[in-house]
């Protein structure tokens, strides 16, 4: 048994029998294996039974011409490579051919040369072909296993979201079995902080692209959430959102969803005293697309003695997260309420 590999397969297309006889017997020798066909059309009917490694088409033929049955050729499903081979000396022809999509172009000729260069043009449109199909099935399986990637991360996602969830709703339960208010409370800042991280894998996965988290529509539905689940049941009637589109990594969005939440949290708590209530204030701007500022607002009591209210843990916690942004967090005091101030530059 022979492990040679096998010859390639030529289908010539010319109206000339007797130089097809002549390619046929010179390329047979240098390793060809040729099929001819009289004319554009014949050709065309055997590509659709036969399978070919490469084509070599003459320009001027009866019928349908070498452009035609190139056009026709190309636009099967998987066309083997095409190389012209003409008379014609004409720059325009070749032009033309390699402006169709021809692989190549080579002047017909009856020279021995002539027939090594046609072999060596043959093999590198065959070698080429075979190098693009291989690109494009490596491109394919990239694809493909991008997207089984992507479908696996958000499946993460979805995971964590979930768990995060659960474990909000243990710390509510756990809250609301605590003896003393001071406890309670602690509990749900703890489930506030959790639910911020929860909502970004949420957003992760019912996204389209799961490197990013666009801020609005983020931090539109944690704000709601956060004034049902806090800001309603104590003073803060109502709280409004005005924030610019803007994408920020996983972890950006994270360590601001958080901060948020601890602002609004302790306006829920400080802002206005008992028998008093109003609204609260979110705004976030993109500045030139370079840094980014998170601002809250309240028409409450203010700043007690320059700085917020509270145990404390709160302020560390943002102070921390701020920093992990590279960024600085202020509270300024407004003629009526406070101003609270995030500012991080915008890298992705």
């Amino acid at each position: 048994m022979s492990d040679a590999a096998p010859r390639p397969r030529l289908l010539y297309i010319d109206d000339d029998e007797s130089f097809a006889r002549l390619l046929a017997r010179a390329l047979d020798r240098l390793g060809f294996e040729v099929v001819h066909s009289h004319d554009g059309a014949h050709g065309l009917a055997v590509l659709g039974l036969q399978a070919f490694d490469v084509v070599a088409l003459d320009h001027y033929m009866p019928g349908l011409s070498g452009e035609q049955t190139l056009a026709r050729i190309l636009a099967l499903s998987d066309p083997p490579p095409v190389v012209y081979v003409t008379a014609s000396d004409e720059c325009e022809v070749a032009v033309t051919a390699l402006t169709s999509g021809a692989a190549d172009y080579v002047i017909k000729d009856t020279g021995e040369g002539f027939f090594a260069l046609l072999a060596a043009i043959l093999g590198q449109s065959i070698e080429s072909a075979r190098l693009k199909r291989t690109e494009r099935e490596a491109q394919a399986e990239v694809v493909i296993a991008r997207e089984r990637a992507e479908l696996l991360l958000m499946e993460v996602n979805h995971r964590v979201a979930n768990s995060l969830t659960l474990v909000v709703s243990m710390a509510h339960l756990q809250a609301n079995a605590m003896p003393s208010a001071e406890t309670r409370d602690a509990m749900a800042d703890f489930a506030n902080r959790v639910y911020a991280i929860a909502q970004v894998h949420k957003r992760l996965y019912t996204s389209q692209d799961i490197r990013f988290v666009e801020l609005d529509n983020y931090l539109a539905p944690l704000i709601r959430d956060l004034h049902q689940g806090i800001a309603a049941k104590r003073s803060v009637t109502r709280i409004d959102l005005d924030c610019v589109p803007t994408a920020v990594s996983i972890d950006k969005a994270i360590a601001i969803g958080v901060i948020l939440s601890e602002l609004i949290t302790n306006a829920s708590k400080y802002a206005y005293p008992i028998g008093a209530s109003g609204e609260v204030r979110v705004s976030c701007e993109n500045i030139a697309n370079m840094e980014v500022v998170l601002a809250v607002e309240d028409d409450g009591v203010g700043l007690s003695g320059g700085t917020p209210s509270g145990t404390g843990l709160g302020s560390q916690v943002m102070t921390a997260l701020a920093h992990s942004l590279a960024g600085t967090i202020e509270f300024m005091p407004r003629e009526r309420g406070t101003r609270a101030e995030l500012r991080f530059p915008l890298t992705l």
